[in-house]
């Protein structure tokens, strides 16, 4: 594993210095889950929640969420994106909701902590929208699936890794 580039020579947290790094094109894909109640599931996908359309609001939280992230998370750089999409899927049998965000730019630096933050806040709001009905749902399985671009190139995660 490469030596953490957030700290300096004495232990400091620093921001990245990418002044030197070309611009490219660079993709981050993220992914993540949340579990609950048949019940809660239900009501989600039949548009049956007291607060309206979750997954469309959960769609725009990600959007603002990616728009945000160096706000968020302190050494972030902040980032001009190009798109981001936001996709759900379900699994009935396992009563739960997967979210994927691609992030793009064209820049100097990747946008994996944009699509890993629009995944978290798209499931923390579905949480919050419906919490009154099912406060036992879990959120999990928040992870990066794919980034391209820039000087380490594209990687994929492993199929079925965690």
């Amino acid at each position: 594993m490469s030596e953490f580039t957030h700290f300096d020579e004495r232990g400091r947290a620093v921001m990245v210095d990418v002044a030197g790094k070309e611009d490219t094109r660079r993709v981050a894909v993220a992914s993540g889950r949340i579990s609950m109640l048949p019940d809660t599931l239900e009501r989600i996908l039949g548009g049956e929640a007291a607060k309206g359309d979750v997954l469309g609001i959960a769609r725009i939280a990600a959007i603002q969420a990616t728009k945000r992230t160096a706000e968020l998370i302190p050494l972030c750089h902040p980032i001009a994106l190009t798109r981001v999409s936001v996709e759900f899927s379900h699994d009935a049998a396992g009563s739960s909701i997967s979210c994927t965000v691609t992030a793009e730019t064209v820049g100097k630096t990747g946008v994996e902590m944009e699509a890993l933050t629009g995944v978290s806040v798209a499931l923390l709001t579905i949480y919050d929208m419906c919490k009154a009905v099912d406060r036992g749902m879990t959120l999990g399985e928040i992870r990066l699936q794919e980034k391209q671009g820039g000087r380490s190139g594209h990687w994929r995660a492993a199929s079925g890794s965690a």
